[in-house]
């Protein structure tokens, strides 16, 4: 029998961009968002952006339009994921005082990035067990324990973080590991692997980069084969997503 192909669209996305305003563009972009039937969570802080919303494809790609009329967003990259039903229950623009929680204000990656290695090269890397300089990688998860236990990069370093805002914490006590090697940070979706980056090298870590958007992208564009074990846990009701970026079965 032939299924209907799933209905609701997914998006998450994030940047780090001085923000002023913070209170006027909670309530424009709730707005708007609540008039197109949108569900999810919008993250605000001077620091930047986070969104994880989800809706019908064409309420939501006018709202991301809208968005990005803002020049501040203008550049803002997205991914996509489609579900057959709302992984949200209700609609939340909040303002924080980090999209990410780290505790590292000195950490400012508007300022600067970190290197960042394109899926493709990753894959091709994993595959001939060094980079193109010779140098073995190392994949370093930057999530929390129990995501790291849905679903990882084979054989990747896991600090077993109870949360984010551990991790500098981790790194003092592993810096040392990681010296001479090609050390990738990655997350779910790019923003917790940028951070670290950076705490990476200001660490003294020679040899640094970040999964450029993040296993979703990791999967959009490899469908993690053949390097990548499990699911990717994410924040909703989905709760796990396979390597095409569908819902996994319970249990998988």
């Amino acid at each position: 029998m032939q299924t209907s192909a799933p209905s609701i669209l997914n998006v998450s996305a994030y940047k780090f961009v001085t923000l002023d305003d913070l209170p006027a563009l909670r309530d424009r972009l709730f707005d708007a968002a609540a008039a197109r039937g949108l569900k999810g969570t919008v993250l605000l802080a001077e620091e930047g952006i986070n969104l994880f919303v989800a809706g019908g494809p064409e309420g939501l790609r006018e709202w991301l339009a809208l968005l990005r009329t803002d020049a501040r967003f203008a550049d803002l990259a997205h991914k996509e994921s489609f579900s057959d039903k709302l992984p949200f229950r209700r609609l939340l623009v909040k303002v924080k005082r980090e999209i990410i929680r780290m505790n590292q204000p000195a950490i400012r990656p508007e300022e600067r990035r970190a290197p960042a290695v394109a899926a493709a090269t990753l894959a091709r890397w994993l595959g001939q067990g060094h980079d193109d300089d010779g140098r073995p990688v190392v994949m370093l998860d930057t999530r929390n324990a129990f995501e790291v236990k849905a679903g990882a990069f084979e054989h990747a370093v896991d600090w077993q973080l109870r949360r984010f805002s551990d991790f500098p914490r981790a790194l003092a006590r592993n810096a040392a590991a990681l010296a001479g090697k090609t050390v990738v940070s990655y997350c779910t979706g790019g923003i917790r692997c940028e951070k670290a980056a950076l705490a990476m090298q200001d660490a003294g870590v020679e040899h640094v980069y970040q999964l450029e958007g993040g296993i979703l992208k990791y999967f959009e564009e490899t469908q993690g084969a053949p390097h990548w074990r499990g699911g990717c846990f994410v924040f909703d009701e989905r709760e796990l997503l396979d390597a095409t970026l569908a819902p996994a079965p319970a249990g998988s």
